[in-house]
């Protein structure tokens, strides 16, 4: 009988408290977890979105210019946010937004970077790690952390910003480490900051915004899961014949969703969607340093007037959960948080 009376309680509970949780869960698939001065010494801007972008006098230094870009002169069309000053501080503002709207994201970052956030927050953090080839890891260390379940997800992989990109020679190896494990990998491929060619990365190059490069590697590789951030902007035809060529690859709008003039990002969207690849779109906030900016990407696809309300939601979480291969149990936890009401009524 107690054993009896215990279970009702804890049923009545629970069944209350789900009642309460209205927030339907967002998987962010572009995540970061960095230190506050990955970007310079803060706090630093970021607008969102940006008015328009600022020019370089040729005069002017890359670097003198990047920094100015992002903290001084800022041509903000709307929001305009100042960066964590803490590295404590960034990861407790950036908790509390994925708690206010139900977020779990993949965070890339350095390793210990990336542990420190996992065990802040095991429910809501899914590790990556950022990567580019021209690091010192080797393919047997990611090994390791993909077997004792420290990684989940190969990337963001950064090559561009090396001039590698994912159909490089190079990066052979952990392809098919990923491809072996069955380990999804995210992929830069896109913008990176405006005139970082001229501020520390002399390799990047703007044609491989295009998804095109990543051909051969599809090809080479048929069993690899791939996410392509940023959805190779501005390129969108290309990005357009790579979806359609390679039924298995899946987009995230990190930054564009935010960063962007919105009259741009609703139109490379909508492209996307009216082409029929709707089911192939992640949300993808490319948080950095700006907690906020997770709400604002939320908040640009939920106010999109050309996207219904299950569009809307594929883009917001079922189409991650698919690409994740969630599991029925863990996509219902995320919408109702069962094992901790269970716990709380015991």
């Amino acid at each position: 009988m107690k054993s009896f009376l215990l279970s009702l309680t804890c049923m009545i509970i629970t069944g209350n408290l789900l009642a309460q949780n209205k927030v339907l869960p967002v998987i962010d698939m572009h995540l970061h977890a960095l230190p506050a001065d990955f970007d310079g010494p803060p706090p630093i801007g970021m607008c969102a979105p940006f008015e328009h972008w600022s020019v370089r006098d040729a005069k002017q230094s890359g670097q003198e210019y990047y920094v100015n870009t992002l903290t001084k002169n800022l041509f903000c069309g709307g929001q305009h946010f100042l960066s964590a000053t803490t590295d404590d501080s960034l990861l407790h503002e950036t908790l509390k937004v994925m708690q206010q709207y139900n977020v779990y994201g993949v965070a890339s970052g350095p390793f210990q970077v990336v542990q420190k956030w996992r065990q802040a927050a095991p429910d809501r953090i899914l590790p990556g790690i950022m990567f580019s080839p021209t690091m010192e890891i080797s393919p047997e260390q990611l090994r390791k952390w993909f077997s004792s379940d420290s990684l989940k997800v190969l990337g963001e992989i950064t090559g561009q910003y090396d001039g590698i990109t994912l159909s490089d020679s190079i990066m052979e190896p952990y392809l098919t480490l990923a491809e072996q494990m069955d380990v999804p990998i995210s992929v830069h491929v896109g913008p990176g900051p405006p005139g970082i060619a001229y501020a520390g990365a002399g390799k990047y190059r703007a044609r491989h915004h295009s998804a095109l490069v990543l051909e051969e590697a599809l090809i080479k590789h048929p069993k690899l899961r791939i996410i392509v951030a940023h959805a190779g902007w501005p390129m969108i035809d290309d990005m357009l014949a790579v979806l359609y060529a390679h039924p298995q690859v899946y987009v995230d709008l990190g930054i564009i969703c935010y960063g962007f003039p919105k009259k741009e990002f609703y139109a490379y969207l909508q492209r996307m969607i009216d082409a029929g690849f709707g089911k192939r779109i992640c949300f993808g906030s490319d948080q950095m340093i700006w907690p906020q900016t997770i709400r604002v990407g939320i908040e640009s696809i939920m106010s999109a007037p050309f996207l219904t309300e299950p569009q809307k939601r594929d883009i917001l979480y079922n189409n991650a959960a698919k690409f994740l291969r969630l599991t029925s149990e863990e996509m219902f936890l995320h919408r109702y948080p069962f094992k901790k009401l269970k716990e709380r009524a015991l």
